[in-house]
């Protein structure tokens, strides 16, 4: 598919990133994988190239969760303090009175469900302007340090009242440690990377993976891309679900390619048929997934996926609710990292895709519009 190699390397030649890697898929294998620019200075991108994949990352969390919701170990519908005691300490940040903040406790305990789904109330200091001038009153760690004592951000909304994007997935591996008795890392190496051979999936960048990754890139005032530091953070207290994974395309795309055969790859099942259907569907009921306004430009543009097109949230992704014209069907999943790795499956259609660079902002327009030209011309192709 050649036109899918002109569009990774007009993206280059534009500026929209230094390099990428993409890759297209279905239930019985890969169809193409492409590559274009440098994944850092002086070195070619390749298929194999290691990518931070921060909230890629949850999506597979979610996936935990759901193997102990398929195995009759967790209730999606259970309190979450019932199994997390502690989580019963964190309040409402309604405002502030001055400098202080009003805080009250949630009208309703939040669920499992809703922390998978972002309907809990935590929300990321990135897209919600009270958090992060809460956490300057009162010194409390961002989620990417790592520490324990990061958790414990305030809920902006009552439980089950809308979608906002946060630290869920973070508070739910947690549950899946206490009920589970594994550490998480552990837990999803043995019960989602092993079975799926996704070899190139860690939690720690080290060794052979270390030579293979890509550098970050930040776009300027000058709108020129230069060198920026940004990783999970290594060996934490507790790996964080929402971010803490490093991977590859291949990788990935072998771990969508189980959804699209109903829980199984190769002969070797991660999620029953049924409680892959479970995971897929709708569950915020009549929310929707609305825009996400940023706090912090230079991290992230802001966030409106798909504007006019109805989108839910299933227990593991963004879901759309309709098709989009000459994209992806109605039904179909996705997400994506903050440093602009994404990917999509299309059960109806049976297409998957993932589109991966080491950039910030997140979904600026440049990249945005790459990302639109690969999606349309893999379905096309279908054609």
């Amino acid at each position: 598919m050649s036109v899918l190699n002109d569009i990774l390397a007009a993206g280059v030649a534009s500026g929209a990133a230094p390099g990428f890697v993409a890759m297209t898929g279905n239930a019985a294998g890969v169809k193409w994988s492409g590559t274009a620019g440098e994944r850092a200075p002086g070195q070619s991108m390749s298929e194999d190239t290691v990518f931070r994949i921060f909230s890629m990352t949850k999506a597979i969390g979610s996936t935990a969760a759901m193997i102990l919701i398929d195995r009759g170990k967790l209730d999606p519908g259970a309190p979450v303090d019932s199994i997390l005691p502690d989580f019963a300490k964190i309040q409402v940040l309604e405002g502030f009175d001055g400098d202080t903040p009003r805080l009250r406790a949630p009208k309703s305990r939040a669920t499992i469900r809703q922390l998978a789904t972002h309907t809990s109330g935590l929300v990321y200091e990135f897209w919600n302007p009270d958090v992060p001038r809460w956490m300057a009153k009162t010194g409390h760690p961002t989620i990417l340090s790592g520490l324990k004592a990061s958790l414990f951000y305030p809920m902006v909304f009552d439980p089950g009242t809308r979608w906002d994007y946060g630290i869920g997935i973070d508070w739910l591996c947690q549950a899946v440690e206490a009920i589970d008795g594994r550490r998480i890392d552990k837990f999803c190496q043995e019960e989602i990377f092993a079975p799926l051979g996704m070899s190139s999936t860690a939690f720690e960048c080290e060794g052979a993976l270390a030579k293979r990754l890509a550098s970050v890139s930040a776009r300027g005032e000058d709108g020129k891309f230069a060198p920026f530091e940004l990783a999970p953070p290594p060996h934490p207290e507790f790996y964080g679900m929402g971010h803490a994974l490093y991977s590859t395309a291949g990788d990935y795309m072998r771990f969508l390619r189980m959804f699209l055969n109903k829980g199984a790859l190769d002969g070797k099942r991660v999620l029953s048929e049924k409680g892959v259907a479970t995971m897929l569907a709708n569950h915020i009921g009549d929310l929707r997934v609305g825009k996400m306004t940023t706090v912090v430009p230079p991290v992230t543009a802001d966030v409106d996926l798909f504007p006019g097109t109805r989108k839910t949230h299933s227990l593991g992704f963004l879901r759309v609710e309709s098709d989009v014209p000459g994209m992806r069907s109605a039904g179909s999943q996705g997400w994506a990292g903050v440093l602009n790795t994404h990917f999509w499956f299309d059960p109806a259609k049976d297409v998957a895709g993932t589109i991966m660079t080491q950039t910030l902002p997140f979904v600026e327009p440049r990249f945005l519009a790459v990302y639109e030209q690969f999606e349309r011309a893999v379905y096309a192709a279908r054609r």
